[in-house]
């Protein structure tokens, strides 16, 4: 289950860098199609999980692995720990694209996972409490060109 999950992170750098709509648009096409299964599996293992309360557990265990997962792949060797700067990126990886990503799935189950790992995301790595929104949000946040300018 949600086997080499880290590598969701893989083209992180890539896909932060000089984010504009147009930019961010094409990135998330291509990021929700090469981790599709990732998300549709997510979803679909709280769907199964039987009542609310279950679904919830099962939204943290996803949390749970995804954060395992992301520390075994990042942290260093001496002291066991992400880099604060590299914590940080991966916070914005989160918001910027993991999340909205679930979210576009449009699941009945999906503000389930998302608050499910969210929540354990917090928890798990230091400084990390972060929120979450939709891709629409994020979209319509970005700056346009007004007379050329920016």
């Amino acid at each position: 289950m949600f086997d080499h999950i880290e590598t969701i992170f893989e083209n992180r750098k890539q896909l932060m860098k000089r984010l504009k709509p147009e930019s961010y648009q094409t990135n998330m096409k291509q990021f929700r199609n090469r981790y599709a299964n990732y998300f549709d599996e997510m979803v679909k293992f709280v769907e199964k999980a039987g009542d609310e309360e279950q679904k919830k557990e099962a939204a943290f265990e996803i949390g749970h692995i995804l954060a395992y997962s992301v520390k075994k792949e990042f942290a260093t060797r001496r002291t066991g720990k992400i880099k604060p700067n590299l914590q940080m990126d991966l916070n914005f990886f989160m918001i910027y694209y993991v999340f909205p990503a679930i979210l576009l799935t449009e699941h009945p189950d999906v503000e389930t996972v998302v608050r499910g790992i969210c929540t354990v995301w917090g928890d798990f790595f230091e400084d990390s409490k972060i929120g979450y929104t939709d891709y629409e949000s994020i979209y319509g946040g970005f700056r346009k060109k007004i007379l050329g300018l920016f």
